[in-house]
């Protein structure tokens, strides 16, 4: 019987794994709703993939509860406000003010370097404990949404229009940062870096793709290099219908990447086929909401039907808010029947 780190290799390099392999994600607010459901979809369903602590050695300073009601501040200085318990809020009033066009506020920036001071041989011990599963790192750049949460959103559309030369500065300030942190990372046993930037809109990209291509391909691609240099694998989410980079993140050769197939059309991804792991997911805005389980299970033979080829596919969804839990035991129940 193959172990669960055995099936994802097998299912990135497309060599024909003995079943799909599993990986579970769920937020707070379904934490606290349906602890006895999930406790019993994770026995029989249990994941294949575990992301590994980093075992800081010295934690940065944070305020608040992160998932709770109320004002939580993050490690780079970021408020967040949040009026429902158990997801995250949003940032209200950016570190770089709204009429700072100049981002002279950038020296109120405080970039976590304490993230760096990890304890490999923790995290070594770890992997050694989890051996049978696929680890990621939690280590989480987040280049685009970071300038948000530190810019506000509409500011900083404007801002990468108009390209002030302190925010590019910034940026290669913060990328540096970023990749010494996946090459820390790199130095552990973990399988695969994670990084992340949600980059789709309901119908479309959030930004023009040229701007997309110019000023964050070059970043995603130091980080990919970064895992494979390492013979790591690399392994991206991004909400949203990103369609239209696809192509570019397999061109720089991510190995998966999570996304909502269903809003971008799970048909309109063929053409991607046997190139990238899809890592998921199941519709969750509309299936895993109000769908019937017959609705689930016709899903998850869409996506296989669509994107499988000898691998390509990890069965994952996300239990957040509104999720019906017995539609999630379905994802992961359909994807155990199918005949490879």
């Amino acid at each position: 019987m193959a172990t669960g780190k055995e099936l994802v290799n097998k299912t990135l390099e497309f060599r024909n794994p003995e079943r799909v392999p599993r990986d579970h994600w769920t937020l707070p607010w379904a934490s606290a709703r349906y602890p006895d459901e999930i406790k019993k979809m994770r026995e029989e369903y249990f994941t294949d993939m575990k992301t590994c602590p980093g075992f800081q050695k010295v934690m940065p300073k944070t305020s608040g509860e992160q998932y709770g009601v109320g004002e939580y501040t993050d490690d780079w200085g970021c408020s967040f406000i949040n009026v429902q318990q158990g997801v995250i809020g949003e940032v209200k009033n950016p570190i770089v003010a709204k009429d700072d066009e100049n981002w002279d506020d950038i020296s109120k920036i405080h970039i976590p370097r304490e993230l760096l001071d990890i304890d490999k041989e923790k995290i070594n011990q770890f992997c050694k404990e989890n051996s049978d599963k696929f680890i990621l790192s939690s280590a989480l750049p987040r280049p685009f949404e970071r300038l948000q949460f530190l810019r506000g959103t509409e500011n900083l559309y404007i801002d990468l229009m108009l390209k002030p030369q302190k925010m590019l500065d910034f940026i290669q300030e913060m990328h540096a940062f970023y990749c010494e942190l996946l090459e820390a990372w790199c130095d552990t046993d973990v399988d695969a870096v994670f990084f992340m930037d949600d980059w789709g809109a309901q119908s479309s990209l959030l930004i023009n793709p040229t701007i997309w291509v110019e000023m964050f391909k070059p970043l995603y691609k130091d980080y990919i290099d970064i895992a494979h240099k390492h013979g790591k694998k690399a392994f991206m989410h991004s909400d949203g219908h990103i369609l239209a980079i696809i192509p570019h993140l397999i061109d720089l050769g991510l190995d998966a990447l999570n996304s909502q197939l269903f809003c971008m059309g799970v048909e309109n991804l063929a053409q991607f086929k046997g190139k990238i792991t899809f890592w998921g997911e199941i519709d969750r805005q509309h299936i895993l909401v109000t769908g019937s389980q017959q609705d689930v299970k016709d899903a998850v033979n869409l996506v296989k039907d669509t994107l499988w080829d000898n691998g390509g596919c990890i069965a994952q969804c996300e239990f957040g808010p509104g999720a019906k839990p017995e539609n999630v035991n379905q994802v992961y129940e359909a994807w155990n029947n199918i005949k490879l």
